[in-house]
């Protein structure tokens, strides 16, 4: 998911679902992994990744923290509601939270809806 090569639905399907069905899959994935290949040390699983790649590995650790032991991120989005004002992309602040693509100001419900799909929420 997420990536164009898979098909626009599935691309399509994470709207509103960050933190959640993204993460699912990077657990089921590395679940699959350990059991597949017992010489993988299940106590010093680690996540990585910049950009929303860092924002996928802190809620990993964040969500999932006695499986994934650490993590090293570059430049991740920590907190979707802080980017609201200050980003230059406040229309994928509103599509992470399923919300149409907007440069308007959000809501107090989407303020809190932003807040519920960030990393942040786990500290």
């Amino acid at each position: 998911r997420g990536s164009t090569g898979y098909g626009q639905s599935l691309l399509e399907s994470l709207l509103g679902k960050v933190g959640r069905q993204d993460v699912d899959d990077c657990v089921a994935a590395t679940k699959a992994a350990l059991a597949a290949s017992p010489h993988l040390d299940g106590d010093a699983v680690v996540a990585c990744g910049g950009s929303h790649g860092g924002f996928l590995s802190l809620h990993l650790v964040g969500q999932f923290g006695s499986l994934f032991k650490a993590a090293a991120v570059r430049n991740p989005v920590t907190n979707i509601a802080s980017m609201f004002g200050t980003t230059d992309i406040p229309d994928w602040c509103f599509t992470e939270i399923g919300e149409a693509p907007s440069y308007a100001q959000p809501t107090p419900q989407q303020y809190v809806a932003a807040l519920e799909s960030s990393p942040m929420r786990y500290v």
